[in-house]
């Protein structure tokens, strides 16, 4: 398990900056209950091995125009891992993709898109997702509302794993 080569106060300051990335590190030091260089040295080292991948901003679509959510299922001709990877890369050129996840069964990826309207979605859909090589079908699913959207992962549940198998 990833976890085992973090120890409690490692996870105590991934759970504090994914609750909260604009803390000082004076702040953070405080509430994982260490002094600030070394909490410092400790956040460098989670960035450098991969557990910090970045700090971003939780913008919220709707508020800036981005009106139109939709998940597509894309089903592709061929599965070769030149096809797969090759359709990944198209993806990550994508604007209006904002993640692509390869799934198992009968859908091989699931893209969530944003948009600032339909026809922005439809053209994308039309011009560049269905034309795009190896591109078998596609089925969508317009978002009506969003009842939970919560990054990260649930530290609390991590936690009580780690002490039921101490």
């Amino acid at each position: 398990m990833a976890t085992s080569r973090l120890d409690p106060i490692d996870r105590k300051i991934l759970a504090e900056l994914q609750a909260d990335g604009r803390m000082t590190n004076v702040e953070l030091a405080k509430r994982v209950g260490i002094s600030a260089p070394p909490c410092l040295r400790r956040v460098r080292t989670l960035e450098e091995q991969g557990f910090i991948r970045g700090y971003h901003a939780d913008v919220d679509p709707r508020e800036l125009g981005f009106e139109v959510q939709v998940f597509a299922m894309v089903g592709l001709q061929s599965q070769a891992e030149a096809d797969l990877s090759a359709f990944e890369a198209r993806c990550r050129a994508w604007p209006l993709v904002r993640e692509c996840h390869m799934l198992n069964g009968e859908v091989d990826f699931i893209l969530k898109c944003v948009a600032p309207d339909l026809s922005t979605f439809q053209r994308f859909l039309t011009e560049e997702l269905t034309a795009a090589d190896n591109v078998a079908s596609v089925k969508t699913s317009l978002v009506i509302r969003g009842a939970k959207d919560e990054p990260g992962v649930p530290f609390e549940i991590l936690e009580a794993r780690l002490s039921q198998s101490a």
